[in-house]
């Protein structure tokens, strides 16, 4: 149980743990993971023969990190100190998690939320938007992706290598779990109105756009990938539209500014393309994702002096498109140009040699994210 000053509802809390403990015929232990209490939540704790483990950093995700840690259990039973969650129903829990889940959530939509245990904005918009961006972005098998009250395998915890501190925590276990090909299972429980007196610790709008933000930042196909690709589809589609001459679509006339938009789209495109394989390696690399067959596949072929040649021949067949354009320049003597033909030349050179000069210093920047970091 996290706890920061819960003295209201700790004690209730606690006993509950204890019934059902009992009345399963349980070999268990109690935590309260406190987070800095200062209404005398430690001692309240420690007088109900509850484990105390102290967490000196900030924050729910810190709590509970701290609190599971130093869990001696095979399996372990999370929920919030503030009597939200009965704590005498985790059989259905602990039932799943030795029929051989990794990771079992509780879903409060089955299980049912009374009136005014959840804001109308939590209960209809925000979590149901998260969690559909959730199963999206991640295939994350649940219909509650936040709920408090979750159990798991202490070894499959040891393996997800959590680290949000905040309320981000609860999406990043079942992010993680999902990605990591474990087993997962929902059941339905019950929410009730906290029992305390003072404004719960969640804050509506920072603490959803936090989960937002973790997934947007742990989804690289969607947060750079997806978008890059659009826009260099569209960057090149349009080229390819308007090289040859003006074009009118819908009675508008599309000429050489909107060539000009379109070289940019490619750039822009080509270089969230570029951010969306950095942010993979370096995912991989440092434990955030498992390792993408995909990936290791292309990287298999496309290695440094590839990636060196084709950055090169880009850059190359750019430099002579722009000598080709000087050179009609010189032939009318430097003079006037008529800007509908030169910038034909022009645009398209000075795409390539920035696309080229990007691949060749992005190739060098992977090798780099790919050294072995044990030599």
């Amino acid at each position: 149980m996290p706890c920061l000053n819960e003295a209201e509802t700790l004690a209730v809390c606690i006993q509950k743990a204890q019934k059902a403990i009992e009345t399963d015929g349980l070999s268990a232990e109690i935590i309260v993971a406190d987070n800095g209490s200062t209404d005398g939540s430690q001692a309240i704790a420690k007088e109900l023969g509850a484990r105390l483990v102290p967490v000196a950093r900030k924050g729910y995700g810190s709590a509970l990190i701290g609190g599971i840690d130093a869990a001696r259990g095979e399996l372990v039973i999370m929920g919030d100190a503030d009597d939200s969650y009965d704590f005498t129903a985790i059989a259905p829990l602990i039932a799943r998690l030795r029929d051989g889940m990794d990771l079992v959530v509780g879903n409060r939509f089955l299980g049912g939320i009374e009136p005014g245990a959840m804001p109308w904005s939590h209960r209809w918009i925000g979590n149901p938007v998260l969690t559909f961006i959730s199963r999206v972005f991640f295939h994350t098998p649940v219909g509650d992706a936040h709920c408090g009250l979750r159990g798991f395998r202490k070894d499959a915890f040891d393996r997800m290598k959590l680290r949000a501190t905040g309320m981000e925590f609860a999406s990043e276990m079942v992010i993680k779990a999902s990605l990591k090909g474990m087993k997962i299972a929902e059941v339905p429980v019950a929410l009730r109105p906290d029992g305390r007196s003072r404004p719960p610790h969640l804050r509506t709008w920072r603490d959803g756009w936090r989960h937002l933000r973790f997934m947007l930042l742990f989804s690289p196909r969607w947060l750079f990938l997806y978008p890059g690709l659009a826009l260099f589809a569209a960057g090149i589609v349009l080229s390819a539209l308007l090289l040859p001459g003006p074009v009118v679509l819908a009675g508008v006339r599309l000429d050489i500014h909107t060539l000009l938009v379109a070289g940019f789209l490619a750039l822009i495109g080509y270089q969230l393309v570029l951010f969306a394989v950095f942010t993979k390696i370096f995912a991989v690399r440092t434990g955030f994702h498992p390792p993408h067959p995909l990936l290791e596949a292309v990287f298999r072929y496309v290695t440094l002096e590839v990636g060196l040649a084709a950055g090169t021949l880009m850059v190359l067949t750019g430099f002579v498109a722009l000598i080709l354009a000087v050179a009609s320049w010189s032939s009318v003597g430097f003079g006037n140009l008529d800007p509908s033909l030169t910038m034909r030349e022009v645009i398209p050179a000075v795409v390539l040699l920035a696309l080229g000069t990007q691949t060749v210093f992005a190739s060098f920047f992977i090798s780099i994210l790919s050294i072995d970091r044990d030599q």
